[in-house]
């Protein structure tokens, strides 16, 4: 053991919040662990730890990924680092009912089995404060249209990795136009192949080049819709 090996317990609460951002940040999993744990023990409401220490963290993680700074195999290990700490709030958030931003259906489209950049926008939403719920990979229109009945999500995320399969992401469109339900969610669509004119063009509300936009993306709609439920 080294001489300035950091004991976790030793540290004050603000030191402890501030050594968490950066254990996320370089994906060390076992001390986000134990720092939750230390947290909690000391008297912290689950929801302080997951918005103060956690959310925040991966906020940090989030802008240095957008500005290129961090790369996606690092980004998924503070992903990865988060759900520990998720995995121990998760059921006493759900006790103290502790507010969500937002619930979001994710998967990628029918005839793409790619989910690297799915997962990843999922644990980062996630880690902002959002419910998720992940469909996997491969799903035809059915897959969603059950979700979206079934969770009642704010938002409706399509990923795609392969040219080939973006137009598929119109037909989960289209068929939401002809059940009346596309104006009751709000629609983002994500992946390598993708851009602006193409989210415009199939109609969804956005498209995301990346995680970190994914979340900025995803709050400012769930602001306004705020916004619209209150001047209503």
């Amino acid at each position: 053991m080294s001489d300035d090996e950091i004991i976790l317990s030793e540290l004050s609460d603000e030191e402890l919040v501030q050594q968490m951002h950066d254990d996320l940040y370089d994906g060390l999993k076992e001390e986000i662990t134990e720092g939750t744990d230390i947290l909690l023990e000391r008297g912290w409401e689950p929801y302080d730890v997951l918005t103060k220490a956690l959310v925040e963290g991966m906020r940090i993680v989030g802008e240095d990924f957008r500005d290129g700074i961090l790369f996606v195999p690092e980004v998924l290990l503070s992903a990865n680092a988060m759900k520990a700490g998720m995995a121990i709030l998760r059921p006493l958030l759900a006790e103290t009912g502790a507010p969500k931003l937002g619930k979001m259906v994710i998967g990628t489209v029918k005839g793409d089995i790619h989910d690297i950049g799915k997962n990843l926008v999922a644990m980062m939403m996630e880690g902002a404060g959002f419910d998720v719920i992940n469909i996997g990979i491969n799903n035809p229109v059915e897959n969603y249209i059950a979700a979206i009945e079934e969770h009642q999500p704010d938002i409706v995320g399509m990923s795609a990795l392969l040219t080939t399969t973006m137009p598929y992401m119109k037909v989960v469109i289209d068929t939401m136009k002809e059940k009346g339900i596309r104006d009751d969610y709000i629609v983002l669509v994500g992946g390598a192949p993708l851009n602006e004119e193409f989210g415009k063009a199939v109609g969804a509300d956005a498209y995301c080049r990346d995680a970190a936009v994914a979340v900025e993306t995803a709050k400012e709609f769930m602001t306004r819709k705020h916004n619209q439920r209150a001047s209503a």
